[in-house]
């Protein structure tokens, strides 16, 4: 650990910081259907929107309806991925000439990138064509995102409106978020890209002749537009099998920072639009408070850990940390950071093979995954997903002092909560469920490329970044089999939208009660006991549920390494 490296994690902290309030304001008039800068020139664009889908924007939805349509507006996209990736080698712009993706192969990718969780068990150079990376995985990126956020403003409007039923309308919610936040900042991000080295092209593979004398084919295509959505929000596909590590869609140490920031510029900003609407812009500063003491945390036990490297590499005088799996251009800090930020806020995106960080390195994005990501979280979902467990810190604090618990002028009572620990224990059901069984089954633990803990940690690696919508993997599964590839669609399926209707069912129970002013008898929710409440539920429902697994993996495997044992 280095004075440079810490001077790297303060610059990325502060710049996220400072992008909260702005981008706040500005995302709050966008969904409140106020005028911003952008309005004279996409307002009659957005009306010609509604126009042509027949929506009434004025007209808006009890929380059961928007979530029907949600959940129809994910059938057709899931149609639309599966029908590319079936049809590809007849399809125009397929330079490379792909084949058709296997049914099995067609059927994960799809469900994958309609859940915003981006798993991919191929190698997009090698499988995809411009076409299928265009029109059905950046698309579907942008669609994803925006429905993460709407969702989130849904529920906002659960705790802000009091004796209405309508939580919003969904389709103007995902309107305003593709054509006013997502769409703008992707122009210019991806442009910024082009300038950083990255291939924005049509044009077909490059053959270059290498030293040997040899020929090697250099993949190009349109990289920046896709890698731009996917970072903004926090998809995490890569265009490229290597992902943020290949040069072509990580080009600098610039591109690699801006990258990080962009992942969570979003996320943090949806909690100063919570403080916002809700009149009071301390209580998003207690929840961007808790997300920010847990990633502190997490950042610091990974570059520790990275930094130390392992006893066998200081065994033979390799002081440097642990360089294995990372790219020399990013080093040990910044592959420790990204790995962090990208588990944290349900991304996927890796510029690092997680597979190769040290037990304890590899550890914490996997906790990060666990508890529900809601450590900034994936754009949208890390704000329900944080709400759900203040729904229950309050519920605690309520039973502590022997009250009703209220949270910014609602009541929260046993339908609140019931809904609210469904959502929770959904996650582990999948995380655990589907780990014992990979584990056991022939078939699944064949595609395990280390035996021991490590081993088990590939398993329930994979699990829970699919469960949990993040989509990275720890690189040492074989996951492009029939068993990988629908069981892992189920757990996406499950971590996204049985998630997402227990939240939709809060917001339409909250936003049906009245507002209830503060008393003497209120527990204050933006000072530190708060926060400290928030930060002690969600890691003793996280250490009660996962412990005994992480025990068997990165734990045991982190004290077999001290006693000089590798897997």
């Amino acid at each position: 650990m280095t004075v440079i490296g810490w001077i790297q994690i303060i610059l990325f902290c502060a710049i996220v910081i400072a992008l909260v309030k702005p981008l706040g304001w500005y995302m709050t008039r966008v969904f409140s259907g106020e005028r911003t800068f952008l309005s004279p020139v996409l307002r009659p664009l957005e009306r010609g929107i509604y126009w042509v889908g027949g929506v009434d924007e004025r007209r808006e939805q009890h929380w059961l309806t928007y979530t029907v349509a949600m959940l129809l507006f994910h059938v057709g996209g899931f149609a639309l991925i599966y029908g590319l990736m079936r049809l590809q080698a007849v399809l125009p712009f397929n330079p490379a000439g792909q084949t058709a993706v296997a049914e099995d192969l067609s059927f994960n990718t799809a469900i994958s990138f309609i859940t915003n969780t981006n798993w991919q068990n191929y190698g997009g150079e090698s499988t995809l064509s411009y076409l299928v990376q265009m029109l059905g995985l950046t698309h579907q990126n942008f669609l994803s995102a925006a429905t993460g956020i709407a969702l989130a403003m849904a529920l906002i409007r659960g705790f802000t409106r009091s004796s209405m039923r309508t939580v919003g309308n969904f389709w103007v919610d995902v309107t305003r978020c593709t054509l006013y936040v997502l769409l703008p900042i992707c122009i210019v991000y991806a442009l910024f890209l082009v300038w950083q080295g990255m291939p924005q092209t049509l044009g077909a593979y490059v053959d270059a002749a290498t030293l040997e004398g040899g020929k090697q084919t250099i993949a190009l295509g349109p990289v920046a537009s896709q890698v731009a959505i996917k970072m903004l929000g926090t998809n995490g596909g890569g265009f490229f099998n290597a992902n943020a590590a290949h040069p072509f869609e990580n080009p600098t140490a610039l591109s690699n920072l801006v990258q990080m920031i962009s992942i969570f510029a979003l996320g943090a900003a949806l909690t100063n639009v919570f403080g916002r609407m809700v009149g009071n812009q301390r209580q998003g500063w207690a929840i961007f408070a808790v997300m920010g003491i847990l990633f502190v945390a997490g950042v610091t036990v990974t570059y520790w850990a990275e930094a130390n490297g392992t006893s066998a590499l200081q065994a033979l005088g390799l002081t440097g940390g642990n360089m294995e799996g990372k790219e020399v251009r990013f080093g040990v800090v910044a592959s420790s950071l990204f790995a962090v930020v990208t588990t944290a806020a349900s991304c996927g995106a890796v510029n690092a093979m997680h597979d190769s960080f040290t037990a304890l390195g590899g550890m914490i994005p996997l906790i990060n995954m666990q508890l529900g990501e809601v450590i900034i979280g994936g754009v949208g979902a890390g704000l329900y997903g944080m709400l759900l467990f203040v729904v229950l810190a309050i519920f605690v604090a309520g039973l502590m002092v022997g009250r009703t618990p209220e949270y910014v002028g609602k009541k929260i009572e046993a339908r609140e909560v019931k809904m609210a620990m469904l959502a929770i224990l959904v996650l582990p059901l999948m995380y655990l469920g589907w780990t014992a069984v990979g584990v056991v089954l022939p078939s699944a633990v064949a595609s395990m490329a280390n035996a021991g803990p490590h081993g088990f940690t590939e398993v329930l690696y994979a699990y829970t970044s699919g469960t949990g919508n993040n989509g990275s993997a720890f690189a040492g599964l074989t996951g492009n089999t029939l068993f990988y590839n629908l069981t892992l669609a189920m757990a996406m399926f499950v971590g996204r939208f049985f998630m997402i209707v227990p939240a939709m069912a809060i917001a339409g129970s909250l936003v049906e009660k009245k507002s209830i002013p503060a008393s003497a008898g209120t527990f204050p929710t933006t000072g530190g006991l708060f926060v400290g409440l928030v930060i002690g539920v969600i890691l003793i429902i996280g250490g009660l549920t996962f412990f005994p697994a992480l025990a068997l993996g990165p734990i045991v495997e982190h004290l077999a390494m001290n006693a000089n044992t590798l897997f």
